[in-house]
């Protein structure tokens, strides 16, 4: 079991219209400060102020992390950190998503259920395996907000991206702050680049804040970038 938590639009209720859906990682730090460890995003103050400026609203679930499964559930790749070996159920967690949580969603909300509607965000591992998930299953996500990914974790995230399907209709956007870990910008400028060279489909845009640090106070401001990014 896991809990997820649900943002609805103000006029969900009173509304018949259907919408599109985002799907997003560490569901504690999202919308509850009580929850959040490290400081709340802010996500349904962001989304509130945005429909009132721009008429656009989406859905919003969160998903919890796993606590001490969050490594493994966030990483599609084996790899060890301070001498702890983390062995990878990334993929058992996308597939999670897509066939469980998706379905399960679709059945209970008015939602737009094809992947040009369906976004999937994170920060840090769960910046990785967001961009894990639309490589993947560019099938049921059309877009996918990357904030400070863990690429360190594993040069195949790079191999993966090299071999993504030129025939998928995916949008990608990268966000690293310059005061993160040192190859933090190299690599997304890296994966930036992967992603722009090998096809026009790709719509790749990439965020970097110089001041930028590893923390949910600047995801929650580059949020609001990434958000009207989505929605146009």
């Amino acid at each position: 079991t896991r809990r997820v938590w649900i943002y609805l639009p103000k006029g969900y209720a009173s509304a018949s219209k259907t919408y599109p859906v985002l799907y997003m990682q560490d569901g504690q730090n999202l919308f509850n400060e009580q929850t959040a460890a490290f400081g709340e995003w802010g996500v349904d103050e962001c989304l509130d102020s945005m429909q009132k400026i721009t008429g656009k609203e989406c859905i919003v679930v969160g998903i919890d992390h796993g606590g001490n499964k969050r490594l493994n559930e966030y990483s599609p790749y084996d790899f060890t950190a301070n001498k702890m070996v983390v062995t990878a159920e990334g993929k058992q967690y996308v597939d999670f998503i897509a066939t469980t949580l998706k379905p399960f969603i679709d059945g209970r909300y008015r939602t737009k259920k094809g992947a040009e509607f369906t976004s999937i965000a994170g920060s840090s591992m769960g910046g990785l395996i967001s961009y894990y998930a639309i490589i993947q299953r560019p099938d049921i996500f059309g877009a996918a907000g990357i904030f400070s990914p863990s690429f360190w974790v594993s040069l195949n995230a790079f191999v993966d991206g090299e071999k993504f399907s030129t025939k998928a209709n995916a949008r990608f956007y990268l966000y690293a702050g310059g005061r993160e870990s040192a190859t933090m910008v190299s690599d997304v400028k890296k994966m930036a680049g992967i992603l722009t060279k090998k096809n026009d489909n790709y719509r790749v845009t990439t965020s970097v804040d110089p001041n930028g640090e590893h923390n949910e106070k600047n995801w929650r401001r580059e949020f609001v970038n990434f958000y009207k990014w989505l929605m146009n």
